[in-house]
């Protein structure tokens, strides 16, 4: 909120690292954060103010059940919990529309598709077109016009999907005379929505549907807009599609306009401890900033699809993979 610029609002100074909230040595072995609200339980919040803003857990909730399933992880396990696409906001939402009966064709049509997905968010997966239009798009716009008062809806918008969910796996009076009731109408009136809306961006025929047709990603160079058509190709990577969303260990964040995506880990890297030759990584579009090398995008496709290159180190194995080597001598 704005404040008087007259240097009582002003920051006082820094906490020392011993202030600050922190783990060591836990005895599950691992530690992790994707974002989420991590302070220790008895963290002297009031006093050492370190955050206001959190993301949803959906991805640490995932990324703790992968971490815990194994005394140990490999090279290939750790690769494949970053690029992880399984949605575990699924498990609640589903959950809540597993009793709910209807003679409607096209609630029914949507009921049975979420209900034989896997929770993956695959390019190639159906459910997950359907899950992700319906959560990000329809079920908090509906829920807060059921639930909030009609002068706050324009300031919640859509609503924050982990307070969407719990409201509505605790109905109360909130929705009104008989909370259950509206929080069925309210799951299957959005739903059906949302099956709308992807069928009109995809078509009636429901086994052609795939989250990768809505879910895109694509690279544009700044100069792009200015530049000839045969020049701003070569300055574009994609589209192209991707898995993931905002809420799987692979992130990948989308607008809802268009789907395209904006945001996620550009850069992945796993390092083998002891092995470092052994370490993978990936980055994109490429390693090179020059549109005329043929390292401008080439890593784009990997990236995409949630494959990795060598990560190497040794001066050994760096020379015996180098291409070109870039001198530069002062005069």
């Amino acid at each position: 909120m704005p404040v008087p610029g007259d240097g009582r609002y002003e920051w006082k100074g820094f906490l020392t690292a011993e202030e600050l909230p922190s783990l060591a040595d836990p005895e599950q072995g691992w530690i992790a954060t994707a974002n989420q609200m991590d302070l220790p339980a008895d963290y002297p919040y009031a006093e050492r103010k370190v955050g206001f803003e959190w993301s949803n857990n959906a991805r640490m909730t995932r990324i703790s059940e992968v971490l815990s399933a194994k005394p140990k992880l490999t090279v290939a396990d750790s690769m494949a919990l970053q690029t992880d696409v399984v949605d575990v906001t699924a498990r609640p939402l589903l959950a809540m529309t597993a009793r709910i009966q209807t003679k409607d064709r096209d609630a029914q049509a949507a009921l049975e598709l979420l209900r034989s997905w896997d929770r993956r968010t695959d390019v190639d997966s159906a459910g997950a077109a359907l899950f992700e239009t319906w959560t990000a798009k329809h079920l908090g716009r509906a829920t807060v016009a059921r639930a909030a008062p009609e002068a706050a809806r324009p300031l919640i918008g859509d609503g924050d999907l982990a307070a969407v969910i719990a409201v509505l796996e605790a109905p109360d009076q909130a929705l009104g005379a008989d909370p259950a009731a509206a929080r069925d109408a309210i799951l299957m009136d959005s739903l059906k929505a949302a099956f709308a809306e992807v069928r009109q961006r995809l078509g009636p025929d429901v086994s052609k549907w795939s989250w990768g047709r809505l879910h895109q990603a694509e690279f544009a160079h700044a100069l792009a807009p200015l530049a000839a058509p045969a020049d701003r190709a070569r300055l574009t990577a994609g589209p192209t599609p991707m898995p993931g969303t905002a809420l799987t260990p692979l992130a990948a964040t989308w607008r809802a306009s268009d789907f395209r995506v904006v945001a996620g880990a550009s850069f992945r890297m796993v390092l083998d401890v002891g092995s470092w030759d052994d370490s993978k990584a990936i980055n994109t579009p490429g390693q090179s900033g020059n549109p005329a090398s043929p390292h401008f995008r080439d890593l784009f496709p990997k990236w995409a699809a949630g494959e990795y290159v060598p990560l190497l180190y040794s001066r050994g194995a760096v020379e015996g993979a180098t291409e070109t080597v870039l001198k530069l001598t002062p005069p």
